[in-house]
């Protein structure tokens, strides 16, 4: 047969695309494609999977396809971001990306800062239910900030209502952590097994008392959703020390942490890689795991699943990585995205949107925004030199950046 594409000659194997989904994987696939990109010596994987992003609305919401295209993510899970009042303002978007969602339990989202849980009026389980049966090709879970701006008096109560959603719908519930209180063991304590705590290794909370080292054993899901202050090199160290192992990798990409310390979600693989983590398992961290946790397409290279493919240039450079509170590691590798495909349709590069009015940036990071946009300006202008050159002339903002 004749494929509509053939990646050729990568890690672990040559991969045929026909309509959409991946035909064929093995090593010196016959040559019969309409379009054959040799991508010899580059690693090929599965799209990415980002399971804490936020695509918007809202206050904390940014484009994923500006950049999706140079990072290998396909599939953005978002967040939270809408709740039962906004979630048309999401899914009536077209993207180049799949954006399946977490439903916020308070039906305004995260249309602010925070604050969404102080209202348990907004908390409305029978709305939440509803608005899931209603989107189940698009809803995967329950969203809930349980932390002490954002439900203020009602303590574990927003929870307690998104647990409610999630029992009803047969879907996992995917708690934020942060300041107390309600203390930290009073979240944990209610989750069920295949439910998710992000932000896992926050320097925030205490990573191994009890009520941690309970919800592992009985299989509560661990993510890190590194985000501006989520996470904490010295506390993943010592859980890791203590064999809790984060199930995911995610970035709670957002407004405030696109341009650092997050960055995007290679970059955050390579955290992983800096404790001591193997790239195979921090690449199930991104792709298979996310994908069986939330039931979604995609994840893996098996011929019949989307053909949703990132191609990485693995260098093996050590670099500095920081955390969200300016600890510094040493990465053995950078993950250099060279193409991205969705559906088999390859990713063109998008200019970045502008940053919000109330994002605040340092000189430095908006010098380096004005520069990034310029040179893919140019790069625009000038005609295309090929797929595996995309990602690479596109200078980002990074660690020294900040």
């Amino acid at each position: 047969m004749t494929y509509d594409l053939l990646l050729s000659g990568g890690e672990p194997f040559d991969v045929a695309v026909t309509n959409g989904v991946i035909a064929a994987v093995g090593t010196n696939l016959p040559r019969h494609a309409r379009t054959i990109v040799d991508v010899g010596g580059k690693l090929v994987t599965p799209g990415l999977i980002d399971m804490h992003t936020h695509s918007g609305p809202g206050y904390w919401g940014i484009s994923p396809d500006a950049v999706a295209w140079y990072t290998g993510v396909t599939t953005w899970v978002d967040a939270g971001s809408a709740g039962a009042y906004t979630l048309a303002d999401l899914t009536t978007k077209v993207r180049d990306v799949r954006v399946p969602a977490l439903l916020n339990i308070s039906a305004v989202g995260l249309s602010g800062r925070t604050g969404e849980g102080r209202d348990l009026d907004n908390c409305d389980v029978e709305l939440a239910v509803d608005t899931v049966q209603a989107h189940r090709e698009v809803i995967r879970g329950v969203k809930v900030r349980v932390d002490r701006d954002t439900v203020g008096d009602n303590g574990v109560e927003p929870l307690r209502r998104a647990l409610a959603v999630g029992e009803r719908c047969k879907v996992p519930v995917m708690v934020h952590i942060g300041t107390t209180p309600p203390r930290l063991d009073d979240v944990l304590d209610l989750l069920r097994p295949g439910d998710i705590v992000t932000h896992c290794s926050s320097g925030i909370a205490e990573p191994l008392g009890p009520a941690v080292k309970a919800a592992f054993a009985r299989e509560v899901r661990f993510d890190i959703g590194h985000g501006s202050g989520g996470f904490a090199f010295d506390v993943l160290e010592r859980q890791l020390d203590a064999g809790i192992i984060p199930d995911t990798v995610s970035t709670d990409l957002h407004c405030r942490s696109l341009h650092g310390p997050v960055f995007d979600l290679p970059t955050t693989m390579a955290k992983m890689l800096a404790v001591g983590m193997a790239l195979p398992d921090v690449l199930a961290m991104a792709t298979t795991r996310p994908a069986e946790i939330l039931g979604l397409p995609g994840g893996t290279l098996t011929p019949g699943s989307p053909a949703d493919l990132a191609v990485f240039d693995v260098r093996h450079e050590e670099h500095e990585v920081v955390d969200s509170h300016r600890q510094v590691r040493r990465a053995p590798m950078r993950l250099v995205n060279t193409a991205t495909y969705v559906a088999g349709r390859l990713l063109r590069p998008r200019l970045p949107d502008p940053p919000a009015p109330w994002v605040p940036l340092t000189g430095a990071q908006r010098a380096a925004l004005d520069r990034r946009e310029q040179d893919l300006r140019e790069m625009l202008a000038a005609p295309l030199v090929g797929v595996d050159g995309l990602a690479e002339q596109f200078p980002r903002t990074t660690e020294g950046d900040l």
